[in-house]
């Protein structure tokens, strides 16, 4: 049994090959279901259709027939079907159509009397509700067929041909023997009722077994008593062979369900085999399977393959740059992700987002180290990132079914309820109480520093707290840091890919290329200059010299003049593509936007100390009323309302604005660096959408 392989960080998406898979007819269910539980193969093709379908065509209907069964036995037991195949799912054979067989058998049959009786019960009641309305009618009763909506027939019937006219009858109308035997072995009175539209369908029945009318006595007025005894036993005995029926359904409910689970679950496998077949390429004797698969299980699947078809298949391999498609740039090579559980959690967020171009940097493990620590910085309390991973374990596969559902947020929970728990360590926030940690924090301050605090981190302004405005700006710059790392690995990640690709302009001249790079980094060493300077004057005086407009200017130039010396030196002509006056509005434009788009993106991650700062004081607004109200008369529960409702608000609005706001500058400050063409996310072929992609 194949298992995926659990691999470190990686910076690139996996190497793929183009495979092609040439399968004889009896085998290629069996490959197929191989490749659909293993989800290994991203599949291609032009679809051409076989020159002979009709065995297929023929085998394709059974199966439908087969599932629809199934389908209607399950609704009848109301059992669920399932909505894909489980990974144990095997292609239906001889024992699964002789099951499948009898178990269809056994219940539609018993569906068949269930609509049988309570059609009968229905007509019974039916009757029985006119007949009593009518009872005490003081009519003629050879009148009654005239005045109401009932149809009576009084006579003799032989009782051999008594079955016979309920089955000819039946539901449609009720027979009640009333007792008045004559002289003649087997012949009785019965009294025929029916609907007066069911009336010419009674007649016909009757007529049939040789019923002889009677005529009823002058004068007798109303409804006979056995009409009514006899409706109320009939029906009686209708509702409890249904009760004994239902009795039945749930026995069966219990005895077929896991059975009918496995049985649709591979009919279902079969329908999805046999639709892919229908699309590939094919001979009277042969299919051809072809796909995109990940280099790294090349070896696994030809060996498995061999074993399942005992040698009788071929195949061939090609690395991208062998396909003409790939060449001439009609198709992308599919991208596949290989990376640790912590990493895999937030492939995700990359994805919405669009699949890296197949050979570029993965910037995966890049959005996963800064979306955890980005949101442990705005949303520091322990209490409240405990509860985020309580959810994350919760909608792990071990926790409870209606949870599961969201278990694409496992991980990501998980990390960054972790990293809420150490900033709220660091802050001396839990569930917004600042004094929980106030003693631990001391120990360990004091044991390694020597000077023992109450916090660690101060971000409210209040001197009472140990607060300042120096160090709140302090953090400010901290965040302002991590902003600058972020931009300029999204810059180092788009010059790698741009060389790759060999595209060397857009690498050297573009304020995403070289060029904006060192634009970039020397503005902000000047403005790390400027600050130092402020803070220590004594020791350090800022001044603005010539070669710091040097190092502006030049990869300035590089940014805005670096197209039209690129087309000069290459030989491309005319130098000046859209004409002078175009460039030199594209010089003026280019310059304030590079400037400007720099300047923002870095400034951009100041929001990240201001949500910071805003989760401290709600959580402070809420720690001071939930301290206020206590000390009222009923103050204990008001002030365990106001502290659930508080924290409630905080992790479920405040969480969720954190949580857009990371994604946001992910998005536009890192993506936007070297996102300008997306590829193709691999998507192999597989029956099961739990089962994870063979990486």
């Amino acid at each position: 049994m194949y298992k995926k392989r659990k691999l470190g960080v990686s910076l690139r998406p996996r190497k793929m090959k183009h495979i092609e898979l040439t399968v004889l007819g009896r085998d290629t269910d069996t490959v197929i279901e191989f490749l659909g539980h293993r989800a290994l193969m991203q599949m291609t093709g032009d679809g051409s259709a076989p020159a002979v379908r009709a065995p297929e065509e023929a085998a394709a209907q059974h199966i439908h027939e087969k599932f629809e069964s199934l389908a209607a036995v399950s609704a009848w037991l109301g059992l669920p079907l399932p909505g894909e195949p489980d990974e144990s799912s095997v292609f239906p054979g001889e024992t699964e159509e002789a099951l499948s067989a009898d178990i269809t058998q056994t219940v539609l049959a018993l569906s068949r009397r269930e609509n049988e009786l309570s059609g009968e019960k229905r007509k019974i009641e039916d009757t029985l509700g006119e007949a009593k309305a009518f009872a005490n009618l003081n009519a003629p009763f050879a009148d009654l067929d005239q005045l109401s909506y009932l149809t009576l027939r009084v006579g003799r019937l032989d009782s051999r041909w008594e079955e016979e006219l309920r089955e000819n009858i039946s539901p449609r109308a009720v027979i009640i023997p009333l007792g008045l035997g004559r002289e003649g072995e087997g012949d009785e009175r019965i009294l025929a009722a029916s609907s007066r539209k069911g009336r010419f369908a009674l007649d016909s029945a009757l007529k049939k077994v040789n019923f002889s009318p009677v005529s009823i006595p002058e004068g007798f007025k109303g409804i006979p008593a056995e009409l009514l005894l006899g409706l109320e036993e009939r029906l009686d005995k209708v509702t409890g062979e249904l009760e004994e029926l239902g009795s039945q359904k749930e026995k069966l409910r219990g005895e077929y369900g896991s059975n009918l689970h496995t049985l649709a679950s591979s009919y279902l496998m079969a329908g999805i085999i046999m639709q892919l077949k229908a699309r590939l390429v094919a001979t009277r004797s042969a299919y051809l399977l072809s796909g995109w698969v990940p280099a790294d299980m090349i070896h696994y699947i030809v060996t498995e393959l061999e074993k399942l078809t005992e040698g009788r298949i071929a195949v061939r391999t090609y690395v991208p740059n062998e396909m003409d498609s790939v060449k001439d740039g009609k198709e992308k090579v599919p991208v596949s992700l290989n990376h640790g559980v912590f990493v895999k959690g937030y492939e995700p967020l990359v994805f919405s987002y669009g699949a890296p171009l197949y050979g570029t940097i993965d910037p995966t493990p890049v959005v996963a180290v800064f979306y955890t620590l980005l949101f442990g910085i705005m949303f520091g309390d322990f209490g409240q990132g405990l509860v985020l991973l309580i959810l994350g374990i919760l909608t792990g596969p071990r926790g409870p079914v209606f949870l599961r559902r969201f278990w694409k947020f496992h991980i990501p929970l998980i990390a960054v309820g972790i990293s809420s728990m150490v900033m709220g360590f660091l802050n001396g926030e839990f569930f917004t109480f600042e004094e929980v940690f106030i003693a631990p924090t001391r120990f360990i301050t004091g044991l390694l520093t020597g000077h023992p605090v109450d916090r660690i981190l101060n971000l409210m302004p209040l001197a009472e707290r140990g607060g300042s405005i120096a160090k709140l700006f302090y953090f400010f710059g901290f965040t302002i840091a991590l902003g600058v790392i972020l931009n300029s690995l999204g810059l180092i990640i788009n010059m790698v890919n741009l060389f790759a690709q060999k595209k060397y302009e857009e690498a050297i001249f573009t304020k995403t290329g070289l060029a904006g790079a060192l634009f970039f980094w020397y503005a902000i060493s000047i403005g790390v200059r400027a600050i130092v300077a402020m803070v220590n004057p004594e020791s350090f005086v800022f001044s603005f010299q010539l070669y710091d407009i040097a190092g502006l200017v030049i990869p300035l130039l590089g940014i805005l003049f670096g197209p039209a010396l690129w087309r000069l030196v290459s030989g491309e002509r005319p130098v000046l593509e859209e004409g002078f006056m175009v460039f030199v509005m594209e010089v003026f434009v280019g310059t304030l936007e590079t400037a400007s788009s720099y300047f923002s993106n870095t400034i951009s991650f100041i929001r990240v100390g201001v949500f910071a700062l805003s989760h401290v004081v709600l959580s402070y607004i809420v720690f001071l009323f939930t301290g206020m109200v206590a000390t009222g008369t009923a103050g204990p529960l008001f002030g365990a309302i106001i502290f659930l409702f508080g924290n409630g608000v905080i992790i479920l609005l405040e969480g969720l604005i954190v949580a857009i706001q990371v994604v946001r500058l992910q998005y536009y400050e890192f993506f936007g660096k070297f996102f300008t063409e997306t590829g193709v996310q691999f998507s192999p072929f597989r029956f099961s959408k739990g089962i994870s992609v063979g990486s």
